[in-house]
């Protein structure tokens, strides 16, 4: 009966995992570079604003820092599936006034799973996103207009490994495998009449590693402070990269007016992270991130018909808290009260403007009744625009929920 619970649950994940899209998020910025960027925090780890560098818990999987595995129960299995709903209201000062739009979107954001090998090491495999892209907006031209539309995005189909070398430090990495395709159509509407599209498709398939290390501190049997560290090394990334134009009106064939291969030509920073994470038993949790990525020195594919895009270096602030009243006393003081803020300066440019974004967020870790598991549900405020010039001002409501199945897999019952 066990046995079956098992294997029922486990093709039911692989199934989902089939069906992960990118989540509709909706943004003009998602136009330049890979489109926007995720740091690979669970609904939980959003909720506190998206730290997770020093964070290492037996029951939440943080893919944020591998080496974080080697923390995991050797009981337990954990799954953590997130969906987000977003609200988007935009608004752009232009000659003729002010352009307001209000825009809803959502789906399926990760899904991840951990499991113990042995007393000392863990293992995780999952499926989250690396970028997603999603606009559409027009302007005008000589003789005509256009308008401009994108959508796709790349994904991280990962596998992590950590052990505990000793007592406090662990080391993890993550292999992942990059995959998906970026679409960026122009149309072209002429006073005469004829329209022509122009569409740009990116797809990417390659291979990345994250490594991450983690050194706990214990102060006394209640407060311990860990800090951890991870590196991604840069990469040229491959993969192709085609225009083709389409004669929208006229009955006649596309035609490949532009293809390259990406090696040599596109590639990833180097990706540095490091976090301060403190606890005092069971009861709260704090956390401080720093991400940095030196994009300025990375190299972007150009094609004809296409803008070229400016990089440069992206660095993130993150901070969160958690608190829980009593893990033993009754059900409000059980939930996890959590909140957290950002800061982060993109990596993309527009013209000369600097693209910044910051926001807050809160959420509640809700246990489930006689379980281990625990539903997230939490209330993210994020606000994007450029500087100096604003350009596109934008901000998002983001409602997310993540389930956290937490399950005693491994338990072996004695015979009498």
């Amino acid at each position: 009966m066990k046995i079956n619970r098992k294997i029922t649950f486990t093709a039911v994940a692989l199934m989902l995992s089939g069906m992960v899209s990118q989540a509709q998020i909706t943004s003009p910025y998602s136009k330049f570079g890979y489109g926007l960027l995720n740091d690979n925090a669970t609904s939980a780890q959003r909720q506190m604003g998206g730290v997770g560098y020093g964070m290492n818990s037996g029951r939440q999987i943080n893919v944020m820092n591998p080496a974080s595995y080697a923390a995991t129960d050797t009981l337990t299995f954990l799954f953590d599936m997130g969906v987000d709903f977003t609200v988007l209201k935009s608004s752009e000062n232009t000659s003729s006034g002010t352009n307001k739009l209000t825009q809803y979107g959502g789906g399926i954001d990760y899904i991840t799973m951990q499991v113990p090998i042995g007393k000392r090491m863990g293992a995780s495999l999952g499926l989250v996103p690396f970028s997603s892209v999603g606009y559409s907006f027009g302007s005008k031209i000589d003789n005509g207009s256009n308008s401009h539309e994108g959508n796709g995005g790349i994904n991280q189909l990962y596998l992590g490994f950590a052990g505990r070398l000793f007592k406090g430090f662990s080391i993890g990495a993550n292999v992942s495998y990059l995959f998906g395709k970026n679409i960026n159509d122009v149309y072209v509407y002429t006073e005469s009449g004829s329209t022509s599209l122009f569409e740009q498709v990116m797809r990417v398939r390659d291979w990345r590693v994250q490594f991450g290390a983690q050194y706990t501190l214990a102060i006394n049997k209640e407060h311990n402070i860990t800090a951890g560290l991870v590196y991604s090394p840069g990469k040229t990334l491959l993969g192709s990269a085609r225009v083709i134009k389409y004669d929208v009106d006229a009955d006649t064939k596309p035609d490949t007016i532009g293809s390259t291969s990406l090696k040599g030509k596109a590639s990833l920073p180097d990706t540095w992270g490091a976090g301060l994470n403190y606890r005092w038993g069971q009861k709260l949790m704090v956390e401080a991130d720093f991400t940095y990525q030196p994009w300025s020195k990375v190299k972007t594919v150009s094609m004809d018909h296409f803008e070229s895009t400016r990089f440069a270096d992206r660095w993130q602030i993150n901070a969160g808290v958690q608190y829980t009243p009593d893990v033993r006393g009754n059900y409000l003081k059980r939930i996890n009260y959590r909140a957290g803020g950002f800061f982060n300066r993109d990596y993309m440019m527009v013209g000369d403007n600097h693209v910044r974004e910051y926001g807050v967020s809160f959420g509640f870790g809700f246990p489930a009744l006689a379980s281990k598991t625990v539903i997230n549900l939490g209330l993210e405020y994020r606000h994007r625009q450029a500087n100096p010039n604003p350009l596109l001002k934008e901000n998002y409501i983001n409602i997310r929920l993540g389930i956290n199945f937490n399950e005693l897999w491994f338990f072996q019952n004695k015979i009498r």
